[in-house]
């Protein structure tokens, strides 16, 4: 893959990319560059975290990038997961894992590193250190929104070491590029900035896009890392989301009762989910309608879906029939694979009996 086509398909991963400069600089120099996620052993897995970071990071290894997935066991410790007990956020872990394997991510090119080895490597506690050094306690507060807080949330002592570490993280995997959620970018700017003050480097932010939940949006804040916080999936809603193991009928029942106002686009979590997952998987999407409205129609691209739904020629109950479809159509084999593996059926019977806490 010569380099524009490596680069394209990168920058297509990201809402904001910082700076393209420099990620078609590191891509013209490296053929296989690093990459890193690394995401808290929380709950059961939402369609946000399997199905949308499955098209991404295989997108990423596709143009040659090494992928290094953290598997941030002390940070949801940290973040009070899973009531704080690492043994359950470990087993989650490997939960986790195993629906990414279900879902066709590449995991046999990938680099799964747990955050407990991590932190032993020589070097590590001191950089995080450095990083403290560097910040004051209110620029690391403004980065609470990593750890899914709001700014002014009561945060305990173990959170504000929090997005240190993190940052820390970045040098220690030897990152090139932060492939991360947009809600992550403050704290990798941070990792940016310092990085050449303690002889690191500048890593590429590749930030995606944050899908948001099924629920209208309820937050009267105007910051937009607290609106972003309010319409994004949440476990602790499970309403808002749509589960790696959700069965048809509750597929359907929650795609039913989503936000889709007529004619509006802007904040539609299911044209979202037409455009960031559902044509990223089946190219085209059709909606079947009775003739008498219209009858069956085919989007090849999103903006013609996006452009259909805004003139009122499509109705929302229709787009709404044919999301829930195709979804399921994806859950279906991840279902499967846990209904008949017995180590992977355990794993999941176990996260499913866990309470979810914040």
């Amino acid at each position: 893959m010569d380099l524009e086509s490596r680069f394209k398909l990168v920058k297509s991963v990201g809402e904001e990319v910082i700076t393209e400069h420099e990620l078609r600089e590191l891509l013209g120099t490296n053929l296989h560059p690093i990459a890193y996620d690394g995401f808290e052993p929380s709950g059961q897995m939402h369609i946000a975290q399997g199905l949308l970071r499955t098209i991404n990071v295989n997108k990423m290894i596709k143009a040659g990038v090494h992928f290094k997935m953290l598997v941030a066991d002390w940070f949801a410790w940290m973040n009070n997961k899973m009531g704080g007990d690492l043994g359950k956020i470990r087993k989650t872990g490997e939960y986790f894992i195993e629906v990414w394997k279900a879902c066709g991510m590449k995991t046999d090119k990938i680099e799964f590193i747990w955050s407990k080895d991590l932190v032993r490597q020589e070097g590590h506690w001191k950089t995080t250190i450095d990083i403290a050094r560097h910040s004051t306690v209110q620029r690391i507060l403004r980065t609470s929104q990593i750890m899914g807080r709001k700014q002014g949330e009561t945060l305990n002592a173990a959170q504000i070491i929090y997005p240190c570490m993190q940052a820390a993280d970045i040098f220690h995997l030897k990152c090139d590029m932060c492939q991360l959620g947009m809600d992550q970018r403050k704290v990798n700017v941070l990792a940016r900035e310092l990085g050449p003050k303690l002889g690191f480097w500048k890593p590429v932010i590749v930030s995606h896009h944050m899908i948001l939940g099924l629920q209208k949006p309820t937050t009267t804040s105007t910051d937009p890392d607290d609106i972003l916080l309010d319409m994004k999936m949440s476990k602790s809603k499970p309403d808002s989301a749509i589960f790696m193991m959700e069965s048809k009928s509750e597929i359907i029942r929650k795609i039913n009762n989503a936000f889709c106002p007529p004619k509006q686009v802007e904040m539609n979590p299911i044209l979202e989910y037409a455009r960031y997952i559902v044509l990223e998987r089946f190219k085209s999407i059709k909606v079947e309608r009775l003739a008498k409205f219209g009858g069956d129609i085919e989007f090849d691209n999103y903006q013609e879906l996006e452009d259909t739904f805004k003139q009122g020629k499509l109705h929302p109950v229709d787009l709404k029939n044919a999301i829930a479809m195709y979804l399921d159509q994806m859950i279906e084999p991840i279902r499967e694979h846990f209904e008949k593996d017995r180590k992977t059926k355990k794993l999941y019977e176990f996260v499913k009996k866990q309470e979810v806490t914040r």
